[in-house]
């Protein structure tokens, strides 16, 4: 008789008819029953959707938390009306990195992380600022919280130079250091640059890097309100030419709202051919790339939560549930398959966007697993409650409850 360190009887999958019991064993699925199994430990699902844990493609973890200290100033110029005073937005936020250490960026980065795992997120693409402001205090800060919790999520570092290569001298040799304190992903910024001249030069020098390091290179483009900047075009061509298919990500792409069709068709033929995956976030400014015209088309696109209370968002619990709860508000979609399109976005699209393979529920898979409380996948969303139950590598890491008791008397 076949052996399970841990079962998930009466679970509900997304692609599977009727009750599934799954059994687990060396922190793999090792077996989809259609009858109950026994284990070392049982738990029962009771008819709830049981699904793959959650992928955050954009979060800046060295700001988390700084909402308080900081106000509102950035959010007021960054997200207003049309996005026309992003650029700004950014220089003010850039203040904040003034006070930046180690220190407490470790202690705000391992709490975001910690409530990650509440939610069930086990894959973070972190975006940290490296320049001469921030210097190297993020990327020590947050590469502390990556060792310590590598066992349960898997936190990727993305050395990441906020405030532009060419605008900020010196950026560019904190970028190689921290590749070489171990980084594990190159970042840029190039639409902020002054001239196109300078953003190509932003994206070149970054591709190079990425190719000598070996690594994967995600980039923040086109994030305002302006239907030139055209970086996302910059980040695909640079891919095919310096071997870095499949290992590109554009975040936010936000000027693609208000491109022409042909440029939107354009860019979306180039990101196919550099298989460049797409990181939206709609819930943080009033732009939004063209999500779900891509999701469409097959292309590899996500959700990311972005911020959380941080000089450009005052809000955030580490949800990916509650974001996309959001989106479907933002981008209107409210069909079932919309729904489950959603979904995808932070689970598989997700992986796809940022070059992971995606999870699944298969025998013979990592068991990276989220027992959930609602049956299907509209409640769950609606409701954007935190898993039950939280297994990374097939060991529970996290349990929640949520319950109301009332006193109605008369």
């Amino acid at each position: 008789m076949t052996s399970f360190d841990l079962v998930i009887n009466n679970a509900r999958l997304r692609d599977h008819d009727g009750p599934a019991h799954l059994g687990i064993a060396g922190g793999k699925i090792s077996a989809i029953s259609k009858e109950p199994l026994a284990g070392g430990e049982v738990i029962d699902a009771e008819g709830a959707l049981v699904s793959t844990s959650f992928v955050d493609g954009h979060m800046h973890l060295c700001k988390v938390y700084t909402y308080r200290s900081f106000g509102d100033a950035a959010i007021g110029e960054y997200g207003a009306g049309t996005m026309g005073g992003a650029m700004t937005g950014i220089e003010l936020a850039s203040k904040i990195k003034e006070k930046y250490h180690e220190s407490w960026i470790y202690d705000n980065a391992k709490a975001a992380a910690l409530n990650a795992i509440k939610h069930g997120v086990l894959h973070i693409q972190a975006f940290v600022d490296t320049d001469t402001k921030a210097r190297l205090e993020g990327i020590k800060g947050v590469m502390r919280v990556r060792d310590e919790l590598k066992d349960v999520i898997k936190i990727e570092v993305v050395a990441f130079p906020q405030d532009g290569l060419l605008r900020d001298p010196g950026a560019e040799e904190y970028v190689q250091e921290a590749m070489k304190l171990g980084a594990d992903v190159v970042g840029g910024i190039p639409w902020i640059e002054y001239t196109d001249a300078q953003s190509q030069e932003h994206v070149t020098r970054m591709a190079k890097l990425a190719q000598k390091h070996g690594t994967r290179l995600a980039m923040l483009n086109d994030d305002a309100g302006d239907a030139n900047l055209r970086t996302s075009e910059m980040l695909a061509v640079a891919a095919l030419e310096y071997g870095l298919e499949g290992k590109v990500t554009s975040c936010h792409a936000r000027a693609m709202a208000l491109y022409p069709e042909p440029t939107f068709r354009r860019l979306a033929a180039l990101a196919e051919q550099a298989q460049m995956g797409f990181i939206t976030d709609p819930h943080t400014g009033p732009l939004h790339l063209r999500a779900l015209e891509l999701f469409d088309m097959g292309q590899a696109v996500g959700i990311g939560h972005d911020d959380i209370e941080d000089p450009y968002y005052p809000w955030g619990r580490y949800n990916m549930l509650e974001i996309a709860f959001l989106s479907a508000h933002i981008l209107g979609a409210n069909t079932r398959a919309r729904m489950e399109n959603l979904f995808d976005m932070i689970t598989e699209r997700a992986s796809r966007a940022i070059g992971a393979t995606p999870k699944k529920i298969t025998e013979g898979a990592v068991a990276d697993l989220l027992v959930h409380s609602h049956d299907d996948v509209h409640e769950v969303l609606n409701h954007h409650l935190p898993p039950k139950v939280v297994i990374s590598r097939g060991k529970v890491v996290a349990r929640s409850t949520s319950s109301t008791e009332f006193s109605l008397g008369r």
